[in-house]
């Protein structure tokens, strides 16, 4: 019998051309992600849809763009998401979907187009709990789009769709606008902290929702898996 505690095995090892190919493939990421990481995570891709989902976290001017949107884009109905929000004190909250809702009635929107889904309060998986309040309001009133564009800021937008389809019917394309607040600086991302503060967030966001899918599918309704 052989009583060895170690045993000779041979393990593979990069040449010096592999390490090459390793380091170009890092440079050449980082590098892509330096200088169109912005562009490539702010995405704007409209479907032909029936249905604008407003992310109501995105403030006024931000609610009064989605409102041009929804008035130019043909929609039939208007959905106002998200959860609570509150002060740094904790005094007061509101939630973001009806607040939202109130402003877009003041702002001329038609009563019936109108589709508020308040989501319920959570620590994290904010996006996605609103997502599913939106798909679960539409169908509450008999609406199964078969498409719904998704009206967000900037660099969230490309995992607010990856979010969105996850918590919507496979059979429900979605798109996605990518709104930018005017007083977003035209330079480059890393000269403005709350950029910066937004790209690093939305790198990290995106690569777990696409990656490790955080186990959102099991937390869509049965139909919907």
């Amino acid at each position: 019998m052989n009583f060895r505690l170690f045993e000779r095995r041979t393990v593979p090892c990069p040449t010096v051309l592999g390490w090459a190919c390793i380091v170009l493939a890092v440079c050449s990421s980082a590098w892509l992600w330096w200088f169109n990481g912005e562009s490539f995570f702010a995405l704007t891709e409209r479907q032909s849809a029936d249905v604008l989902v407003v992310e109501g976290w995105i403030g006024r001017e931000g609610l009064e763009a989605a409102k041009v949107e929804f008035d130019q884009g043909g929609y039939h109905y208007l959905v106002t998401c998200g959860g609570l929000a509150k002060d740094d004190w904790d005094s007061h909250q509101w939630n973001y979907a009806l607040d939202a809702g109130r402003l877009m009635i003041r702002l001329g929107l038609p009563a019936d187009r109108l589709i508020g889904a308040p989501a319920q309060e959570t620590l994290g998986q904010r996006t996605f709990v609103s997502a599913l309040a939106a798909h679960r309001a539409l169908e509450a009133r008999g609406l199964h789009p078969t498409a719904v564009n998704v009206f967000t800021i900037g660099s969230h937008a490309r995992r607010s769709r990856l979010i969105f389809a996850k918590a919507f019917s496979p059979h429900t394309r979605v798109g996605v606008i990518s709104w930018t607040p005017k007083d977003f600086s035209a330079g480059p991302w890393w000269k403005s902290s709350d950029r910066a503060e937004d790209m690093i967030k939305e790198t990290v966001g995106y690569a777990y929702e696409l990656l490790l899918n955080s186990g959102r599918w099991s937390n869509a309704p049965t139909e919907d898996r």
